[in-house]
């Protein structure tokens, strides 16, 4: 598991058409139809160097493609493909919209000995990608993963959403949902982050991170 792949990917140029969720580098092309996105997925699919990972997603008027399944799973080598997929889109006449992708994902928060990521894959039918999260292996479900608790927290257990997103959409989908009655609960991680919470106090997290991480000189 290493940062390396993907803070490259977020360096590198000619790759303006993706965001880097926390699924990894992902992007939405806009379509007239589904017919019309169904031919630019199999277009995409003929792609050297694809990745066995990559998510296809065509719907109503745009196609999903998602490069791997984890961020953390980022390789160099998804740069120049994802290159050569937006040439793709764009010789069919895709536009790419990065307002439109976002990924969701649903967070199980536990002490360390309270941590049971068997029972979350049996029960949802997920499989492993990493030691501590499950994915649905068709693709069309959120990913969940466990998180640990701070030692001092006295809650054993807790969940709440993560919404991954593009790094200068965030504060407008933050706005959003504040004036659709949430509240913030917690900005010290702006901009990378903030928790807020509906009236009855379910909370969910906007990350703009990892797109909108530091990216190194």
């Amino acid at each position: 598991m290493s940062e390396q792949g993907w803070r490259e990917f977020l360096a590198a140029d000619g790759v303006d058409d993706w965001v880097v969720l926390h699924g990894g580098p992902t992007a939405v092309f806009r379509v007239a139809t589904l017919r019309d996105a169904a031919r630019l997925a199999v277009a995409v699919a003929e792609v050297d160097g694809l990745d066995p990972r990559t998510l296809l997603s065509a719907v109503d008027d745009r196609l999903t493609v998602k490069l791997t399944r984890e961020v953390w799973n980022t390789e160099s080598t998804h740069i120049e493909v994802a290159r050569a997929i937006s040439r793709v889109a764009r010789e069919h006449g895709a536009v790419a919209d990065r307002s439109a992708v976002s990924e969701v994902q649903v967070a199980v928060a536990a002490h360390p000995e309270a941590i049971d990521v068997g029972f979350w894959r049996a029960v949802l039918g997920y499989a492993p990608l990493q030691d501590d999260n499950g994915l649905d292996p068709a693709g069309q479900s959120s990913t969940v993963w466990m998180q640990e608790l701070d030692a001092f927290r006295p809650l054993r257990h807790a969940m709440h959403i993560d919404v991954s997103i593009a790094r200068e959409h965030a504060e407008a989908r933050l706005q959003a949902a504040v004036a659709a009655g949430g509240r913030i609960v917690d900005d010290s991680g702006a901009p990378a982050s903030w928790i807020l919470a509906d009236r009855s106090g379910n909370k969910v997290c906007i990350a703009a991170w990892p797109d909108g991480a530091t990216v190194p000189g």
